[in-house]
């Protein structure tokens, strides 16, 4: 912008304000402009020494987290190794933990055979509770170690329902007597796909658990079938269980009702959602508080042509007196109390050693009927290997039983392998009969 010659003063001074706002204003827009560059400036420097803080302090949070991860590996490590460890000693301690309980119910089972008064009678019934108390705790206790071990295996097989509800409606009918209960089992031709053994003690803990808390009616035992599926039902008119109760009853050591009300320990359910857990049995339950409740177990059915091959009827009679029962047991309390039951109750023949060498002195060149050998000998020895000695010195297969409080899988393997079957501590004379008479008759 260019002044002339005829503008006047006054003009020329309106020009010179113009252009000097019009400058001012580009220097003032000039130190805008280089004001909010630094301001930039700045806030990137601060934001790069931000982010640098922070991933330090990320690169310190991942070395942390690194650590305790490694921590909690070692810790979990530690408790799995414990956990194995327990169940290796209950394994283990199992043996000399039913060894005296097992002959003491022999020799109080041949005791109650005798000559009897009022008192003395009563005694030996409360010991007889106070023992199966003893030994419903301790099979409960072994029963949840071998639930919780991660390498328990299952025998799944056909079970036929039917036989086993026979087999139970024997078994607990007395303690449903006792309690002035019906216990009514529905007749039943289903076959599932089980663990023959857990099924039956998932049957057997639902059933007690059921006449415990029932004091008037009955309990009904059933099946359902709903399809591709089979609901082992159990139903009772006991006291029925609270909607705030539900969860809590499958956990350990939880009893209903008042203090001292039931008998037992509160391991029955516990047992029960363990091994419908690890078997796959969906379990459910139905109730109403006073009442009476409803379990129900989901079971996988065998089609028609899959069933197992039923046994055959036998004559329970007692066909045994007289036979030789050569029994190889290292405890000397047990051998005596074995002894006792088949001389006394069984009417056989006992012969008693406490090991290998003993038994095959004791059987010379009369073999006898049947070999009853503890599993655990002395010296690193089995029953199996007793076994297989005396047959080997007899010349042919003797019938013979196992007797173990070990239950693990592959002991039941090689047994079957042998075709010799296992009885279970602690013993009871009416199961030792059985056995005998399938063996033998």
């Amino acid at each position: 912008m260019f002044l002339r010659d005829d503008d006047s003063p006054h003009r020329r001074v309106e020009k010179l304000t113009r252009i000097a706002d019009v400058l001012v204003e580009r220097i003032d827009r000039l130190e805008e402009s280089r004001g909010s560059a630094w301001s930039m400036f700045q806030a990137a420097v601060a934001l790069e020494q931000e982010v640098q803080a922070r991933t330090r302090e990320l690169e310190q949070a991942l070395a942390d987290l690194s650590e305790r991860n490694r921590e909690l590996a070692v810790a979990r490590a530690a408790a799995e190794e414990a956990n194995r460890s327990k169940t290796r000693f209950l394994r283990a301690a199992s043996h000399d933990l039913l060894q005296p309980l097992s002959a003491a119910k022999l020799f109080l089972s041949a005791l109650k055979d005798t000559s009897l008064d009022p008192l003395q009678r009563e005694l030996t019934d409360r010991l007889s509770g106070a023992f199966e108390s003893v030994e419903e705790l301790m099979h409960a206790v072994l029963d949840i170690s071998r639930l919780d071990s991660q390498r328990i295996e299952f025998q799944r097989k056909p079970v036929d329902l039917g036989e086993l509800f026979r087999r139970l409606a024997v078994e607990y009918a007395p303690m449903a007597e006792a309690k002035g209960l019906r216990l009514s089992f529905a007749p039943t031709s289903a076959v599932v796909e089980s663990d023959p053994t857990f099924l039956r003690r998932i049957a057997q803990n639902l059933i007690s658990n059921a006449i415990k808390y029932t004091e008037h009616g009955g309990v009904l035992v059933g099946v359902r079938k709903r399809g591709e599926r089979a609901w082992l039902e159990t139903y009772d008119t006991g006291i029925g269980i609270a909607a705030a109760d539900r969860a809590r009853i499958f956990d350990e050591f939880q009893r209903l009702g008042r203090e001292n009300s039931a008998p037992g320990m509160g391991l029955g359910l516990s047992i029960v959602r363990r091994a419908c857990a690890k078997l796959g049995h969906p379990i459910a339950m139905d109730s109403e508080p006073g009442r009476g409740t409803v379990f129900r177990v989901s079971l996988p059915l065998i089609l028609a042509g899959c069933e197992p091959t039923r046994p055959e009827r036998f004559d329970t009679a007692p066909l045994l007196r007289g036979l030789v029962a050569l029994v190889v047991e290292n405890d000397e309390a047990m051998r005596r109390a074995l002894q006792l039951v088949l001389k006394d109750q069984l009417g056989m023949v006992p012969r008693v050693a406490g090991g290998i060498a003993e038994a095959l002195a004791q059987m010379g060149d009369e073999p006898p009927d049947v070999v009853i050998a503890d599993y655990n000998l002395d010296n690193g020895d089995t029953g199996l290997d007793a076994i297989m000695a005396l047959r080997e010195a007899a010349g042919r297969a003797l019938p013979a039983i196992v007797v173990s409080a070990r239950r693990a899988s592959e002991l039941s393997r090689a047994c079957g392998q042998m075709g010799v079957p296992v009885l279970e501590k602690p013993i009871r004379p009416e199961d030792l009969l059985t056995m005998l008479q399938k063996l033998l008759t």
